[in-house]
């Protein structure tokens, strides 16, 4: 069943556009997030930003977080390093994973995320633009606003929890890289995950 899942997945994925390669500028955005307010990738200029695509009640985004607690670890993690993370939400109005209002914030704290920002895409123009497929999916801009990692979250594409110590964690990997002024040695891999439910 699970097997019939993740083709499915991957089978959603394939209409959604080409990912932003490394190398290339980050698209630029402005989003409302959990709290209302306007969040742009330009308030953080001159920072190491991480995207998150999220949707919580995906059983691939559960096996990071209810299950394992190692998203809202990796975030904390790169907070205290002065890394901003964003969590965005590309689900349609009425689809998994869009939550609104007091479901979401209630939502987020369930989840124990703590992100910088939660931002909601409701269009999906953002994720459009960055060629989101799957959630989780990560992309790291780097100081400069240029994308520097675009994939998955580790290496192993599973929703068992027990994977993610097996693992190689690319977004760790990304960030040590970064902070060290080296080249991103793995800077593209394929993401894994549910279909964005654009």
């Amino acid at each position: 069943m699970i097997r019939a899942f993740m083709l499915a997945a991957i089978a959603l994925a394939a209409f959604a556009a080409d990912p932003v390669p490394p190398g290339a500028k980050a698209p630029p955005f402005t989003l409302t997030s959990a709290e209302g307010k306007p969040v742009s990738l330009a308030d953080h200029a001159g920072k190491t930003v991480v995207l998150e695509w999220v949707n919580y009640d995906c059983p691939f985004v559960k096996k990071h977080y209810q299950s394992s607690g190692n998203i809202p670890k990796l975030q904390a993690e790169a907070k205290a390093a002065g890394v901003v993370w964003l969590s965005i939400c590309s689900s349609a109005p009425g689809k998994q994973g869009h939550f609104a209002g007091a479901e979401l914030t209630a939502r987020i704290a369930a989840e124990k995320a703590v992100p910088t920002a939660y931002l909601i895409d409701a269009d999906g123009a953002v994720g459009k633009a960055y060629g989101a497929a799957t959630t989780p999916q990560i992309v790291i801009v780097d100081k400069d606003g240029v994308v520097r990692y675009h994939g998955a979250i580790d290496s192993i594409r599973s929703t068992d929890a027990a994977d993610i110590a097996k693992a190689t964690n690319h977004v760790s990997a990304a960030l040590a890289d970064l902070a060290a002024n080296r080249p991103v040695a793995t800077a593209q891999t394929k993401s894994y995950g549910c279909g964005v439910k654009y």
